[in-house]
Parts: structure tokens; C-alpha cells; sequence
């Protein structure tokens, strides 16, 4: 069950993007459009994507998760975040509802920076079989879930 706080931080990090990504470019591009109201909708937008990604049903936080990335980080190539990105409170729900969201495997400083541990905790994760190594080197993104979900559960 998600915090108050969680839930507060997560909706003002939303709410904070789409108005840097989203808002601000467009009053640059029509300084005369009147965007009060698209402001208001984004703050009552953000608490409900926040109740979305922190609640029950883990489908629908996945798509939420996928669709505000896909919004919010457009781009030719698959969205690879900086590795201190999985420490925003987006970047941690996206972790733990959606895991990577274009990789299967992932390395273990990455691993570590969605787990939010160090590279060495990741690999005594992994020597102790608490996380599973990825064929191609790394860890895999499903087991780095798994951890997640278990930390919540206790």
C-alpha cells in the first residue's frame, strides 16, 4: 500500500514534467494561448496517474507507466534512462510496475540504481541467488521486479 507521501511525491514529480515537457514549450510556441485551464487539468490529472500507478490493479499502472514515458520521453531510439532517473518518483514506480521499459536485462549498476542499492549489493543479490543473471550479461529486469514487489510485501 502506497504512503501519503509516495503519493504526493509522485503526483507533484507528474505534475512537474508535464509542465517542463509539455506546457512550457507550448507557451513558447503560442505565447497567446491562454493554457490556465490545461495547467489545472494536469494537477487534477497527476493525482489520478499517481492513484493509477500506486494502486491495485498492476495492468492498468503498467499502462499508465508506459503511455506518460512514451509522452514525456519521445524519441527515435528506446527510452534508456540516466541511471539517477530510477531515484525520481516516477522512475521508481516505473521500476517496480513496469520494470525496464525496453530491456529484459539490464547491467548491475543499472539494476542497483532501480533497486536503489550499489553495484556490489547487486552482486551479492546475485551470488545468493536473490536476483537472476541475464544470458547476455547483467541482471534480468523480471527478477529486479520481483525484488521490489517482496521489499513492499514487508
Amino acid at each position: 500500500m502506497a504512503t501519503t507521501s509516495e503519493h504526493v511525491d509522485l503526483r507533484d514529480d507528474l505534475t512537474r514534467l508535464v509542465r517542463i515537457r509539455l506546457l512550457d514549450p507550448l507557451e513558447i510556441l503560442l505565447p497567446q494561448a491562454d493554457l490556465d485551464e490545461l495547467r489545472e487539468q494536469v494537477k487534477i490529472d497527476a493525482e489520478m496517474w499517481a492513484a493509477q500507478l500506486l494502486g491495485e490493479d498492476d495492468a492498468l499502472a503498467r499502462q499508465v507507466v508506459i503511455r506518460l514515458i512514451s509522452v514525456l520521453y519521445p524519441g527515435d531510439t528506446a527510452f534508456d534512462p540516466p541511471d539517477e532517473w530510477w531515484a525520481t518518483p516516477l522512475g521508481r514506480v516505473t521500476a517496480r510496475r513496469a520494470g525496464h521499459p525496453s530491456k529484459e536485462g539490464v547491467s548491475f549498476g543499472v539494476a542497483g540504481a532501480m533497486l536503489g542499492i550499489t553495484r556490489q549489493g547487486v552482486h551479492d543479490l546475485v551470488s545468493r541467488n536473490k536476483l537472476l543473471r541475464h544470458p547476455e550479461g547483467g541482471v534480468t529486469v523480471a527478477s529486479i521486479r520481483a525484488r521490489l514487489a517482496l521489499r513492499r510485501e514487508q
